[in-house]
């Protein structure tokens, strides 16, 4: 469990975080996708929450159920995969979740690329998404450390007005660091 300290009393949000490498999965090489995930949201979330983490290969079937087990069974409000986004064959993050979306959110798979371009040139190569199952929002980001906190940088300030549009619990920001647009 994460920064439950802050916000005592608020009901505590539950954050899916998916780590897609085949490597990784197999212990051959170290995540720092899904950590860095994890360490994003400690930095910019100031109301409770908890995560629940998985590192699974890039396998779309497996994908598709890890999503659907977070949304539905798990009731996670919020799920941030990494890897996968790419344009290689085994790259399919963005077709599982596609498949499992009640609703595509486009603007989100835009920003990020828009904000990592001018990083690295084949940022036009990534194929990020973002969506809606249910009362969760699912965002897909490349697996490098530091495109995650570029890309959560340019769209984190919607996702509490998202979160709150969809039915799930209040996410708070700390808004030194994060100012969340609540326009609802």
């Amino acid at each position: 469990m994460d920064n439950l300290s802050a916000g005592r009393g608020a009901a505590v949000a539950r954050i899916g975080i998916v780590s897609v490498s085949d490597r990784a999965s197999k212990g051959e090489y170290e995540d720092r996708g899904g950590p860095a995930v994890k360490a994003y949201l400690g930095d910019v979330l100031t109301s409770p929450w908890e995560a629940t983490t998985h590192v699974i290969p890039d396998e779309e079937d497996l994908i598709r159920a890890t999503l659907v087990e977070l949304a539905d069974e798990a009731g996670c409000c919020l799920i941030v995969t990494t890897g996968g986004t790419g344009p290689a064959p085994r790259d399919v993050t963005p077709e599982a979740t596609a498949a499992v979306l009640d609703k595509e959110l486009a603007g989100f798979g835009e920003v990020m690329r828009a904000v990592s371009r001018p990083h690295v040139p084949t940022a036009i190569l990534s194929r990020q998404t973002a969506g809606v199952r249910g009362s969760a929002l699912i965002i897909n980001l490349p697996g490098s450390p530091k495109a995650v906190r570029e890309c959560l940088d340019a769209v984190f300030a919607a996702v509490p007005d998202c979160v709150d549009l969809i039915g799930g619990p209040r996410l708070e920001t700390d808004p030194d660091r994060v100012r969340a647009y609540r326009p609802h």
